[in-house]
């Protein structure tokens, strides 16, 4: 269903709970994904919630407006809040894989007494070194110029060539396949303004607001994603009440490489928060 907000129309998957009144968890893609990508993960969480995939600006069946300003930080976090509130006038919890991650990540020091609990998979919380910020933003314009330039198939053959997501070639031809082909409905506008609005450099870092997060945040990465790994081990030191889960034998994209071990620590989570 599309959900229209101040400014744009945002596409949002819905999936109701039996129970009467129940929890909402939204759930947030990664750059170039859609709510597609939970298809496979929402059907085996606990059923006492209702769940909510939702396409961010510039992805899936959601507006690719030209305007850049729109796809910020601080638009997008209105954006989310203006879906969610369509949905639930209660705390709810938020899931955010990768660019995902660092929306939910804003959302929640923006609104932190929003959240009943934070699940963030293979997340940053931006670049706070500036000359780092400035390499990222030369080097997310290098990537916008090879999709303006080259066919959206050729575009997506790059991006999921680069080395951190080598650990998929462990990962059946026909699985690939299907998780390609969903990528190929994005559309050149809404990720070339995903990148110059919201990308890891241009978004505000977030590390002096993380003490601000007042609900159980679950951190997951991949084992074999050290990279990410390592950034979450310091942002477990820096959210309040949080703990790291590592998934065995798993790259960036825990919920496609491992979703049986994703769905475990999960539905482990949900299911003590709901007990408390």
């Amino acid at each position: 269903m599309l959900i229209s907000t101040s400014n744009v129309k945002i596409n949002v998957e819905y999936f109701p709970s039996v129970e009467k009144d129940p929890t909402f968890v939204f759930l947030l893609h990664g750059f170039t994904g859609s709510s597609k990508d939970w298809e496979e993960i929402i059907p085996q969480l606990n059923k006492n919630y209702s769940y909510a995939a939702i396409d961010l600006i510039g992805h899936g069946q959601s507006d690719s407006p030209p305007d850049v300003d729109r796809y910020t930080a601080s638009s997008m976090v209105e954006q989310l809040d203006e879906v969610f509130n369509h949905f639930t006038k209660i705390k709810f919890f938020l899931v955010g894989y990768s660019m995902g991650g660092r929306a939910a990540l804003s959302y929640a020091v923006q609104y932190p007494g929003k959240l009943s609990g934070l699940i963030l998979e293979s997340t940053s919380a931006g670049m706070a070194d500036e000359e780092l910020r400035k390499e990222r933003i030369l080097h997310d314009e290098k990537i916008v110029e090879i999709i303006e330039k080259k066919p959206i198939e050729e575009f997506f053959k790059f991006w999921m060539s680069q080395d951190l997501f080598s650990t998929l070639n462990a990962i059946p031809e026909e699985k690939l396949l299907q998780a390609k082909a969903a990528k190929l409905h994005n559309n050149k506008i809404g990720l070339i303004n995903s990148l110059r609005g919201f990308g890891a450099g241009v978004m505000p870092p977030l590390h002096n607001k993380l003490k601000s997060i007042e609900c159980k945040t679950l951190l997951i990465t991949g084992e074999l994603d050290s990279k990410f790994s390592n950034i979450n081990r310091e942002l477990k030191e820096k959210i309040i009440n949080s703990r790291h889960e590592i998934i065995k034998d798993s790259g960036h994209i825990v919920h496609f490489e491992k979703p049986d071990m994703f769905v475990e620590v999960v539905n482990e989570f949900l299911d003590n928060i709901k007990l408390t």
